[in-house]
């Protein structure tokens, strides 16, 4: 079984921690990044669609950008909320191996990575308007390849990333291959709804706890119960994991 989860948009460089392999699809981000530094500032500024002071930071980042310098672990490199509740920097050795085997980080930029790819900061996300020659997007550009990638060596994957990355691996699904889904959510006037801030809580949580417990089934994955989520039965069917927040 293996793990997906999104990226975040914030980023650090933390050089101290030992990187195991370089991205496996490092050429097409070379291209990508090449592209980003033919852009003027006012061209990039639009395809991040930030304010002025992260676009002037980022410009001047990529414009000197370099794939193999001042490496920093994927799963370090990224501090959004999912990456604070999940807490990588203080996992023990079987804790990092467990992710280092089951852990997979989709990117824009990237396209897909191991807990421990070295990696540098970088502004992209999958859904941004990019004007690549011969693609409508970043989905057509990387197309399959991480779909394939991703169930070279399994046909079980837990999707905790959002829709917007997730997609890139759902288009590809067919009947051979389970794509599960987890849902965390909480009962409003007799339904059940999702809040963003709260659901990338709980994935990164998630992460966690299957860490900690060394989680390789998916019927385990039910017996979660952090931040007051517990798993519905009910709501739940074969393609999706509902759990609701008491």
């Amino acid at each position: 079984m293996k793990v997906i989860i999104s990226p975040a948009k914030k980023m650090n460089v933390d050089t101290e921690f030992e990187t195991h392999n370089m991205p496996c699809f490092l050429d097409k981000t070379e291209f990508l990044m090449k592209y980003i530094q033919r852009l003027n500032y006012e061209e990039a500024k639009n395809l991040w669609k930030c304010n002025d002071k992260i676009a002037r930071t980022s410009f001047e980042y990529s414009s000197n950008m370099s794939l193999t310098e001042k490496l920093t672990p994927a799963i370090l490199a990224y501090e959004g909320i999912q990456y604070k509740y999940m807490a990588p920097n203080v996992f023990d050795i079987k804790q990092l191996d467990y992710i280092e085997n089951h852990l997979y980080i989709l990117s824009g930029f990237y396209g897909i990575l191991k807990p421990f790819d070295g990696i540098v900061p970088y502004r992209l996300e999958m859904q941004s308007a990019i004007k690549l020659s011969g693609y409508k997007d970043l989905y057509d550009y990387w197309g399959d390849s991480l779909f394939r990638k991703l169930y070279e060596d399994t046909d079980i994957v837990l999707n905790l990333a959002s829709k917007e990355y997730s997609k890139c691996i759902e288009n590809y699904l067919s009947g051979q291959v389970q794509f599960i889904s987890c849902t965390f959510g909480e009962y409003k006037e007799g339904k059940i709804i999702t809040k963003g801030t709260l659901a990338k809580m709980a994935r990164g949580e998630m992460v966690r706890y299957m860490a900690d417990e060394k989680i390789e089934k998916v019927s385990e994955i039910k017996n979660f119960d952090r931040l007051g989520y517990r798993y519905s039965e009910e709501k739940s069917n074969n393609k999706n994991m509902v759990f609701i927040k008491e």
